[in-house]
Formats: structure tokens, sequence, C-alpha cells
């Protein structure tokens, strides 16, 4: 049984190890936690990001836009987490400028690019369910 379930996760890393790659930069970060709302101390952490950098990228990208509370608090949400580390990386990983990452992520290449991280994302579920069931049994 586990080496079927060896060879099964290896011809599915071969098939995934080019979108693997491209989300390298998203693997050093920690893991998003299951909370609907994080502070900006708490995105901070989990993005790499310090948060006066956060906050410039609220006026630069019109995409990231967390809810203001009590005080002007900022509460963001995990799809806000996910575009600050998208934004992470076109601009450290992948050399683009403020205005390059603006246009890149208001045209059609985000859409491609959720598509597949969403498919790499169902693909690790997969594996961990597989790894979840070898510990169970």
């Amino acid at each position: 049984m586990l080496e079927a379930l060896s060879t099964v996760r290896n011809v599915s890393n071969i098939n995934n190890v080019s979108s693997i790659n491209a989300l390298s930069n998203v693997t050093e970060l920690p893991l998003i936690p299951g909370k609907r709302y994080f502070t900006i101390g708490e995105v901070s952490d989990l993005c790499g990001v310090k948060p006066h950098v956060l906050r410039y990228w609220e006026q630069e990208f019109p995409q990231l836009n967390p809810t203001k509370r009590r005080g002007n608090r900022r509460y963001y949400q995990r799809q806000d987490v996910l575009m600050i580390r998208q934004i992470r990386g076109l601009l450290y990983d992948q050399g683009f400028t403020i205005c390059g990452a603006r246009q890149h992520l208001s045209g059609d290449q985000i859409k491609s690019d959720l598509s597949q991280s969403q498919q790499v994302i169902r693909q690790l579920r997969v594996e961990l369910e597989e790894v979840l069931y070898i510990l169970k049994h």
C-alpha cells in the first residue's frame, strides 16, 4: 500500500514540479491559520512584509482593500493575505516594479494564476489526506 501511494505521489510530483517551483516562495512563508480576520501585525508576519509596507501597498494596489473598523484598525481577510503574498512574489521574487505589478494584477493573468494556484492547492490537499490516511492506519 505504501509503495503504491509513493508511486502515485512521485508521478503527481513530476506533473506539478513546474507549478510547485513557481510557488516556491509561498512555501517559505508560514501557513495561513483558519481565522476569518487578521490584524496588520499578523499579516506582516504571515507575508514577511513590514506593516508600513502593507499600508503603502494599500494605496498602490486597488485590489488590496482591508476592512477598517474601530479606530481605523485594519482587518485583513484570507483573500487579502493571498493577494499580499502574490504582490510580494511579483515585487520581491520576480522583480516587477510597483507599476508593472499593478498592471499584471489588473490583467487577465491573475485569473490564470489563481486557477493554477487552486490546482496546486487541491493536489497538496489530496496528498495530505493520503498522509493522514497512512498515519491513521
